[in-house]
Parts: C-alpha cells; structure tokens; sequence
C-alpha cells in the first residue's frame, strides 16, 4: 500500500483517545488542537505522536495521501475546519468527519469536497472515554473504495468487528444518530428503575447490588448498568451530583427523522423531554397543573 499520513485535528477526550490508541497500534500520528499546549503534551507520552503548531504544518510534514480526521463538535466549529483542511489537502486526499455531525450536513460537506476531488467519510463513533482502553465501535458512511483504503485506521481503532461500513455518505453518522437515541431510553429506563427501587422501603439490598447482581446473567444485562453500577458504587444515592442532563443533538434529530417518517419512537422522544424537563427547576406548567387542581377540587397547593 502507498505511503499515508493522518493527522487528528480536534484533541478533547474522544480526539486525544483516538490518537493515543492509533500510536499505540504502531501509526505514525500527527494531531493538531487550537491550543497547542495540548498537542504537546500528548506527544510527550506517546512516541509515534507528533505535534503540530499551524494546521498547514500538516501539508508541509505529510508523506504521501493525507487523512485529516475531525473529532469536533458538530457544527459551525466542525465546518470551519473541514473549510480550513480543504485548502491543504490535494486532489485524493480524505477527511473523516469522526465527531457527532448531523448526516444531512455529511451529505453536503461529501458532495462539496468532491467538487475539489477531496473524498469525504462519515465515522460515527461510540465508546467514550473507554474507547481508548478497550477500543471503539465506529459506524462508517462514504465511498466504498475510501472506506477501505481507511480501514486498517478503523480496525486498530476498533474492538473486535467493531467497526462496519454503513453505506452511502450520511449513514454512518445516521446510524450513530439512532445509536444515541436508543442510547437515551435505555439510561432512562434504568433511572426509572433504580428509583422505583429506591422508594420500596422492604428491599434491604443496596441499589449498587442490584446492578452488580443484574449484569450476571439477567436479560437487562449491559456496559450501561455496568457504568450504572459504578456511579452507585460510588455514592448510593449520587447526592453528590445535580439532576440535570444535557443532550447533545442526537436524541433530538431522531425525533425529528422519526416525525419526518411518522414512524412511531415513543421511548425515544419520552427519554428526550425528560432531558428537558430535568433543566427546569419549578417549572410553570407544573404550577400550572397544581393551580387547575387548586380551582376545580380544592385541593392544597404548596406555596
């Protein structure tokens, strides 16, 4: 196979992962982050790294075809630095768009780049901080031939058969977008479950006990109740951390797909509005319920 370079531009927790698991796997390694500090310090821990300071270092450094995989968050960031590798990168070359990007904008930045004969893939990635250690599942959209020219990244990257090529541009991320959504029911359900055991005063074993007990054999067996256990095991009652969660566009664009289809995805769009519900804190439909029942039955309202 013809000499190739690839440079992770983006060095957060999955990015500087990514990095160090490819360097441990023997491939020469560029990375690229806007603070450069953290570049630096990276390649002081593992030998096959190689920092840069401007991102057209990388033009200059490169042998050969060059791979430019982004681990950014999704959009206006994710956008100005597919624009800023286009203009360093030569007809042939690939960017692989490895962060939570929407597959419709995979699907415009695939058509555009061809344009500049630069190949597009998109690479949905799961795994989280874990991925490092134990390898990622990664989801990939794009040309056949461009996946495969890119697959010894995406094994070494990977658990074993952890990684499959999806199809057309777009549907690794899409796959990966459905990934998160079905991602959301399950915490939710889990949470659901852990605090109708919480409020049964007869069960005397500790919750962290259940979930240990749970992924030793029972149908609900996971990686999340694993994580789930950890987090109990380290407080029971997680007093330690405020109930409010974030969500990161995924769960949101599945809803909207699903809409856009109508295909029915009540757990899905459930678990995402309880996201937003646990952001509000005495929220007015709730007073609002609590008023109606104030004035059509007379009952106590707290105040």
């Amino acid at each position: 196979m013809k000499e190739k370079s690839i440079l992770i531009l983006g060095l957060g927790r999955m990015g500087s992962g990514i990095a160090k698991r490819l360097s441990l796997k023997g491939f020469k390694t560029y990375v690229y982050d806007r603070h450069y500090e953290k570049a630096v310090e990276i390649s002081r821990k593992y030998k096959n790294i190689i920092p840069l300071k401007e991102l057209q270092d990388f033009k200059i450094k490169a042998k050969g075809k060059k791979i430019i995989w982004i681990m950014l968050p999704h959009g206006d960031v994710t956008q100005t630095y597919i624009e800023k590798s286009r203009y360093i990168l030569s007809k042939g070359d690939i960017i692989i768009d490895g962060g939570n990007s929407k597959w419709e904008d995979s699907k415009k930045n695939y058509r555009n780049l061809k344009k500049s004969g630069i190949n597009f893939l998109d690479a949905g990635v799961s795994g989280g901080i874990w991925g490092e250690r134990n390898g990622y599942c990664i989801m990939v959209g794009g040309d056949k031939e461009v996946f495969e020219y890119c697959e010894d990244y995406f094994k070494a990257l990977s658990t074993n058969k952890g990684y499959l090529y999806c199809g057309d541009c777009g549907s690794g991320h899409f796959v990966k977008m459905v990934h998160n959504g079905i991602e959301y029911a399950m915490m939710q359900a889990y949470a659901e479950g852990f605090e109708l055991i919480g409020s049964f005063d007869g069960v005397k074993a500790k919750k962290s006990e259940i979930a240990g007990m749970w992924n030793r054999g029972s149908v609900i067996r996971s990686w999340l109740l694993e994580l789930g256990y950890l987090a109990l095991k380290e407080n029971e009652e997680l007093s330690d951390i405020k109930g409010y969660v974030e969500d990161s566009g995924e769960g949101r664009w599945t809803v909207e797909y699903a809409i856009s289809k109508s295909i029915p995805c009540e757990t899905i769009t459930a678990s995402l509005f309880r996201r937003f519900r646990s952001r509000k804190e005495n929220p007015f439909s709730e007073r609002f319920l609590a008023a109606l029942r104030e004035k059509f039955g007379g009952h106590k309202v707290i105040r």
